[in-house]
């Protein structure tokens, strides 16, 4: 079983960057995808981006041109780089790990919180 944590989050002002990060140890080693979501204040939890096994990425509508995911070469760690950061983009974000793989079928982590405010 492995467990993500995710850290990175803060306050921000429109426009500003984050970097967020997700660590799961053991989830490179064992062919692993990680994806990030979004939940919003009262809202449902929304699929973010993805980085698969095999590298290839893929954004949700909302963030294409914005953000990217990205994996560190030496370390079980995943990054969401977000730019243009906008109010829309506050609210909780949290990484899950997939795969065929039983090891990726992991927990969610308690996940970062982004606010962009003024």
């Amino acid at each position: 079983q492995v467990r993500p944590v995710e850290s990175g989050g803060g306050l921000v002002q429109p426009g500003g960057s984050l970097r967020l990060s997700c660590t799961a140890p053991g989830f490179t080693s064992n062919n692993c995808g990680v994806s990030w979501y979004h939940q919003a204040a009262g809202k449902e939890r929304e699929w973010v981006a993805v980085i698969r096994a095999d590298g290839f990425t893929y954004y949700a509508d909302s963030v294409q041109g914005r953000f990217t995911i990205s994996k560190a070469k030496d370390a079980d760690t995943v990054y969401l780089q977000m730019n243009s950061l906008e109010p829309e983009d506050t609210g909780m974000y949290s990484c899950q790990t997939f795969g065929v793989n039983p090891f990726c079928q992991g927990t969610w982590g308690q996940g970062t919180q982004v606010t962009v405010s003024p």
